[in-house]
């Protein structure tokens, strides 16, 4: 079961993985970027501090959970080349290093605090996550289902691995609350209760117009990656309802109340019904149409978030918020980052696969 555990494929999907993940662990670490100076602090002062002295329930429980999967990912990456023992350690090392690095770095920015407690639980939910990638190695039957079932489902190859990458971005963009289902505009301060009356004038068609875009792209995304790919519509709704799935678990969790269903706006349906009447047109293209296809929509759906959208900010969310911790303020930072850089990669990916075939 290690070999098959540890094949070159499924190594190479798990690296890639854990270095986006330690990517935007920097991003929220270190977010906005800037303010950078000295402080007069000593690094010794803050390991030696008491525990507790910016301890919050909040700050703890996120940071477990931030670290959680890194120790995941980092563990599972090493268990091609070492030992179980050998992945826990240098899992559980590389996270503690990188934790060490995000607070060191902390104290030259006047809007975070660097923080020993933050390091422990850091260490803890890197500590969880390392445990258990090294139990799981030893679920043959479950990893065997999986190979197969990867195996039916999505092609091979380096290009696919970068794929199935993207795909996991995309849906860890996706799932923010605080954005409309496949949209790019913050839902802000003149959010509306439920059942209030709609004026005319609220339906933005370019909100519409870019989720259509958003959705043909991560079609596009799944035509490169599915190996039979007229199953796309399907697979795509497999994803659409993940998506919708965890948004509306931290809708539950992270805003207030009356604003748990406003991710599901009359722009965000339409463009989905628009972007899958798009998407069944493009099935009927050969191969080189659907990556220029493709191509284009990406092109354009960067040029209408970035322009059409400039003015959209993250903070514009905190009206619908339940909690104004600043971590929410950075997750909202870290879609808009994620809407801003995956086009760009997404475009990457299909100058790969050109040449590739559609089996």
């Amino acid at each position: 079961m290690r070999e098959q555990f540890n094949t070159v494929t499924r190594a190479r999907l798990r690296t890639l993985l854990a270095i986006g993940y330690a990517l935007f662990i920097v991003y929220a670490s270190l977010s906005p970027f800037v303010g950078w100076r000295e402080q007069g602090l000593s690094f010794v002062d803050v390991l030696r501090a008491p525990l507790k002295l910016t301890y919050t329930h909040f700050d703890a429980t996120a940071n477990v959970l931030a670290y959680f999967p890194f120790g995941l990912l980092v563990s599972l990456a090493l268990r091609r080349n070492f030992g179980l023992l050998t992945s826990l350690f240098a899992g559980c090392a590389a996270s503690i290093l990188l934790s060490l690095s995000m607070e060191y770095l902390q104290m030259y920015l006047p809007s975070r605090i660097s923080s020993n407690m933050d390091m422990l639980s850091n260490s803890i939910g890197a500590f969880l996550g390392a445990v258990l990638a090294v139990s799981i190695t030893t679920w043959t039957h479950l990893f065997s289902r999986i190979e197969r079932w990867r195996s039916h489902v999505f092609q091979h190859g380096k290009e696919m691995d970068y794929g199935l990458a993207l795909l996991a971005l995309w849906m860890f963009g996706q799932v923010n609350p605080s954005l409309p289902m496949l949209g790019n505009v913050f839902i802000g301060e003149l959010a509306r209760q439920p059942f209030a009356a709609v004026s005319t004038d609220q339906f933005d068609g370019w909100e519409a117009f870019a989720v259509a875009l958003n959705l043909l792209m991560i079609g596009t995304l799944m035509l490169t990656l599915l190996r039979i790919p007229r199953k796309v519509i399907s697979a795509l709704l497999v994803v659409l309802s993940a998506v919708a799935a965890v948004k509306f678990f931290t809708a539950a969790v992270l805003l207030k109340s009356w604003a748990l269903l406003l991710w599901i706006n009359s722009e965000a349906v339409l463009g989905v019904l628009l972007g899958m009447a798009a998407l069944f047109v493009m099935l009927r293209c050969s191969r080189n149409a659907i990556i220029k296809t493709g191509a284009a929509v990406t092109l354009s759906y960067f040029v209408i978030i970035n322009f059409v959208f400039s003015s959209n900010s993250p903070a514009t969310a905190k009206s619908i918020y339940q909690w104004h911790y600043v971590h929410l303020l950075n997750y909202n930072g870290l879609a808009q980052t994620i809407a801003f850089i995956f086009p760009v990669l997404l475009l990457l990916h299909l100058w790969q696969t050109r040449r590739l075939s559609f089996h």
